[in-house]
């Protein structure tokens, strides 16, 4: 029987995309050729989607999403971890109960549930209530450490190393563009960025580091700052795609080439780097996998009667070669 990974590897396209066009997402936007490619790859596989039926659900799984719906419809990465954990759910005939963490009184829409998955950055008395609530959860894209609860995060160690090292074959100097993100008025430490400045180091590679937020405005911006304080590098490290996305539209803007003066790689490989002048070379980075994982790892605990043990999880990243380097 087909998969949805099956379709989206002949169609070209991620899981998470397949997912919501086959489930008529009326929140996705994907040109009508890429939607028609899906299509016709499920039919080509022979996919057929299971008529909705009322079923007495095993489990009942909340899901705490760190951002507001907004800042989600904006960014691929969490939106992407998210299908993930109701993927899996949906397979499984699992019942979800779904809160932003921006929601008004989010935390009593999480009665009764059996798991819980909290995705993003939460600070240790956010933990503390959420034990409470629940004793199996799960925190993903999160680094706790010590380690004292269960956490899946990507390997950004080997991931940004494979970028350096990438890079430093042709280039002397790269700039490093990322966000910021913020936990009760408190700076969430970055991996990328803390490997990205040990391996500059340790390749003897000159580098310059600019963060705001991870969006395409904020690479515009960065990019332009660079541009007109002459600190432009050979080589942009964008902490994700939608940065990357707007360095190459102020690269464009100044008539700056791409790659013959400046190389981008970005990270995450949503849809889009498929589609930009030129096509972004980038790192994919398993976000829906890392959903799909944490609510099976759940529910296993579920369907066993046990406790989730504190264990953290890294998912390997892999670097995409486009045309946006040299």
């Amino acid at each position: 029987m087909a998969t949805i990974k099956d379709i989206a590897e002949l169609a070209k396209v991620s899981s998470a995309s397949v997912s919501r066009i086959l489930n008529n997402d009326p929140t996705l936007s994907v040109p009508k050729e890429t939607r028609q490619r899906v299509l016709d790859a499920a039919n080509q596989l022979g996919y057929k989607k299971k008529n909705k039926k009322v079923y007495d659900t095993v489990m009942t799984l909340g899901i705490i999403q760190w951002i507001s719906p907004i800042e989600e419809s904006n960014d691929p990465y969490y939106l992407s971890i998210r299908q993930g954990v109701e993927e899996y759910c949906f397979k499984n005939k699992i019942a979800i109960k779904r809160v932003f963490k921006t929601d008004v009184d989010y935390l009593n829409q999480l009665e009764d549930i059996q798991g819980l998955v909290c995705i993003g950055k939460y600070s240790q008395e956010d933990i503390e209530t959420y034990k409470k609530i629940c004793s199996n959860v799960i925190f993903l894209d999160m680094n706790i450490d010590p380690i004292h609860e269960c956490c899946i995060l990507l390997d950004f160690k080997n991931a940004v190393k494979d970028v350096v090292s990438y890079l430093s074959q042709k280039h002397t100097s790269i700039a490093y563009l990322g966000g910021k993100e913020i936990i009760h008025d408190k700076l969430y430490h970055d991996q990328r960025k803390e490997y990205f400045e040990r391996y500059c180091k340790e390749y003897n590679i000159d580098y310059f580091i600019s963060e705001e937020t991870f969006s395409i405005e904020s690479g515009f911006n960065m990019t332009y700052e660079l541009i007109k304080n002459k600190k432009l590098p050979s080589a942009i490290f964008a902490a994700s795609d939608p940065i990357a996305i707007g360095v190459m539209r102020a690269l464009k803007q100044y008539d700056i080439k791409i790659p013959e003066e400046v190389s981008i790689i970005g990270f995450d490989n949503i849809e889009t780097t498929n589609y930009t002048d030129p096509p972004l070379t980038t790192v994919f980075a398993p976000t829906f996998d890392m959903g799909f994982m944490a609510a099976r790892q759940l529910f296993d605990a579920f369907k066993h009667n046990e406790n989730i043990s504190p264990i953290k999880i890294l998912l390997p990243c892999f670097l995409i070669e486009r045309n946006s380097c040299i």
